[in-house]
């Protein structure tokens, strides 16, 4: 893992990791929710400063339970990993916007008192993690952004593919994984992927199985999701620490965006990992390293 450390770029350079465009500030959002979570603190001999681990779009909690298990082990640091509105087992709303994500989890650090916390977040949860820092910098001791980046940018277009395969699923009325994936199949050729958008099938007493993520919301959402709420660095900036990885063989940090990480984050560093989007899943020793940036 190659790693350089750097204030704001001029030109774009390829950069790796080493152990911190905006817009105005965006007015109190008062509907949140509270937020599901597991808590791992290495049967409570993690008693360092929290860290907050945020999923990404069509994930869970259950997606970083291997990481948040072994950084809680070895930086004796409870981590919290959360499943944002919409997801897992939080509650569901017609809002999904950076703004609301932001927010419920701000209001999830106030309720459990953590104080001086890291959040790490992945793709979506990245962007909520940046969005958290700009919006109100006292609300955290420092971010990891993975594999997502301050700008406005169009999701995959694999992602509007999944959303039409897991509806095309509901509407079959499937009673089998194994049904369910067939269909799945011409909208989402990796198994990997398939196996990871079927996590989020559940099973009710006889009835057919259903996702548990509202697909529809989520759908009317990607517009959203592929959009940053902070447009202008002069007005919000993140003066502390903030980490940004990204994998190797995914389009989402590109060279190109790496002066405005800079105008935003001017403390950051940028980490690259062998890996595709999804890159805790893909290689969880290769993130490990990065341990002492937590430390």
């Amino acid at each position: 893992m190659r790693v350089l450390t750097s204030r704001v770029f001029s030109s774009p350079l390829r950069l790796s990791w080493r152990c911190s465009r905006s817009f105005h500030a965006s007015p109190a959002y008062r509907d949140t929710i509270d937020l599901a979570y597991d808590l791992h603190d290495n049967n409570g001999q993690a008693t360092g400063a929290p860290i907050l681990i945020l999923h990404g779009l069509f994930g869970s909690k259950k997606n970083n339970r291997s990481i948040s298990k072994a950084l809680a082990r070895d930086l004796a640091r409870p981590i919290y990993a959360i499943d944002l509105r919409n997801h897992g087992e939080s509650a569901h709303t017609k809002t999904h916007n950076y703004t609301a994500l932001a927010a419920d989890t701000e209001a999830f650090l106030k309720k459990h008192n953590l104080k001086d916390a890291t959040l790490i977040g992945h793709s979506m949860g990245a962007k909520t993690v940046m969005t958290m820092a700009l919006r109100n910098p006292d609300c955290c001791a420092d971010i990891i952004a993975v594999d997502n980046a301050p700008v406005d940018a169009a999701l995959a277009s694999d992602f509007p593919k999944y959303v039409e395969g897991m509806r095309k699923v509901e509407e079959a009325k499937v009673t089998s994984p194994k049904e369910a994936d067939a269909i799945l199949e011409p909208y989402a050729k990796s198994l990997p992927v398939r196996q990871f958008l079927l996590t989020n099938l559940i099973r009710s007493p006889s009835e057919p199985l259903k996702f548990r993520i509202p697909v529809r919301t989520l759908t009317h959402a990607l517009d959203d999701m592929a959009d940053f709420p902070f447009t202008d660095p002069e007005k919000n900036r993140f003066n502390k620490r903030a980490l940004f990885v990204r994998g190797t063989r995914s389009h989402y940090v590109s060279d190109d965006v790496i002066p405005i990480i800079g105008k935003f984050f001017p403390r950051f560093e940028l980490a690259d990992i062998e890996a595709g989007h999804w890159v805790i899943s893909e290689n969880p020793e290769e993130f490990k390293r990065g341990e002492y940036y937590l430390c």
